[in-house]
């Protein structure tokens, strides 16, 4: 439904020349994300004060307009794609630093500042923010928090879960809440931060955040672990999360993907490597020389077929090579494929890569997977040329299999990238009814018109 004369007139009120698209040409470059799903918005705005927003939000809601937040675009499920057309809200020019208390440890920042922005920052006054997502140098801070985004640091450090202490906020019907509290206890009321972290733009429109930050490690040491196999490597992760040297990253790549690397990059690896662990312990440079022999220790077993410790900035990058040159790797073999972001318990990592190579083999499709293996959080790639016929059902067909699979090594189906229209209609498989029913009443309370992000998240009602 075209955007009414009257709401258009009130919309221009609101934001200035400059600051409100409505030209197809220019609202095109955002209806998209990193999914490479589409639709056109009938008008873009850019919000660049908490008051436009709630303006902006109690116009939306009068005229029944949908509205869907958006950051830098660089979410891979779709959720910032605005289905019912309406208004997108872009908050790239919301991205002013609030106020900074290091005393207080705590940070004050709109939605529209970058990741990269915000480290840039923090790292002269010795803090960083531990969400760390590999888009960091381009995605919004807004982003981070409507997908609970985390990264590899995530292993030692948290979510952004972990890492936010309040935020202020605007509702579906133009009500502006502030959540949570400046400390790091507060115990009062519900917690409606965490509830609205990871929500994706569907329960309300966050402008400022309160982040909690971390003393940045004095020294940071790099290794790497080869294994023959799988069971080996698995069984190094969790005997490296069971000692007190916790990794600030502990990354994972399986056998496909090593020798995807060999057939496109120098990348120098073992022949006979089946698996490969990256980690990093970070703290005292005093104590680093302790955390990297337990690491040593824990990682040590009969598969084990190289451990190598990086003691220059040179040998640090050449360590990271390799995972480096998995990702052109992967554009190169399938620009296409579909990346997935699943969550198992560590101790059944074994089980899902043999399911996921026995699914390859059913479907006759590549399987490449690697990730954070230290909370088992893995990204598996499936394969395929959606240009060939009959692939593309194929390869859903494999994805379905693959949801159930996770499901029932008592995982769950995203770990960082969230729902958005990717795994919406997966998402009953995981939750039980009674579980959804209260999320949709939770939604409905927030957004009573259902304007915020339409039909995504939560599956739909005639499913």
């Amino acid at each position: 439904m075209a955007l009414s004369s009257a709401f258009l007139r009130r919309l221009a009120e609101i934001f200035p020349p400059g600051s409100l698209y409505t030209d197809p040409a220019d609202c095109w470059a955002y209806g998209y994300d990193n999914s490479r799903r589409q639709a056109l918005p009938e008008a873009v705005v850019f919000p660049t004060t908490h008051a436009q927003t709630v303006e902006l939000t109690r116009l939306c809601n009068e005229h029944r307009v949908s509205l869907t937040a958006r950051g830098r675009g660089t979410g891979t499920t779709g959720a910032t794609v605005p289905l019912r057309g309406g208004v997108v809200a872009s908050f790239e020019r919301m991205n002013r630093v609030v106020e900074f208390s290091p005393g207080n440890r705590y940070i004050v920042v709109e939605p529209g500042l970058t990741n990269q922005a915000l480290q840039d920052f923090l790292k002269p006054h010795g803090f960083f923010w531990p969400p760390d997502p590999t888009s960091a140098s381009f995605c919004s801070i807004g982003g981070n928090l409507a997908y609970n985004s985390a990264g590899p640091r995530a292993v030692k450090y948290g979510t952004p879960r972990e890492n936010t202490l309040a935020l202020r906020a605007v509702t579906g019907q133009g009500t502006e809440i502030r959540t949570g509290v400046f400390t790091t206890k507060g115990v009062v009321g519900y917690d409606l931060t965490r509830l609205l972290l990871g929500s994706e733009g569907t329960l309300a429109l966050i402008t400022e955040a309160v982040l909690k930050l971390t003393p940045l490690p004095e020294a940071k040491r790099t290794m790497r672990a080869v294994y023959a196999d799988l069971d080996h490597a698995t069984e190094a992760i969790t005997r490296i999360m069971a000692q007190p040297a916790v990794p600030c990253a502990l990354e994972f790549i399986d056998g496909n993907a090593i020798e995807l690397i060999r057939r496109y990059s120098r990348a120098e690896l073992p022949e006979r490597a089946g698996a490969l662990l990256m980690i990093e312990v970070d703290g005292f440079a005093e104590g680093l020389a302790v955390q990297t022999e337990s690491v040593r220790r824990a990682a040590g077993n009969e598969g084990l077929l190289e451990f190598r410790v990086a003691e220059t900035a040179d040998e640090i990058e050449a360590l990271w090579q390799t995972r480096k040159a998995l990702s052109p790797a992967l554009r190169k073999v399938a620009p296409k494929k579909i990346n997935e972001d699943v969550v198992v318990p560590v101790t059944e990592l074994p089980k899902l890569i043999a399911g996921l190579n026995e699914l390859s083999r059913r479907f006759d499709l590549p399987i490449v997977n690697f990730g954070h293996a230290g909370n088992g959080n893995i990204h598996v790639n499936l394969l395929f040329d959606p240009d060939k016929p009959g692939e593309t059902e194929k390869a859903h067909q494999c994805l379905d299999e693959m949801f159930s699979l996770v499901l029932r090594l008592h995982g769950t189906l995203s770990g960082e990238h969230g729902v958005g229209l990717e795994k919406r209609d997966f998402v009953d498989r995981e939750i039980d009814s009674g579980a959804l029913d209260l999320m949709r009443a939770i939604k409905h309370q927030f957004d009573p018109n259902n304007i915020l992000n339409p039909d995504k998240t939560l599956p739909l009602h005639h499913r």
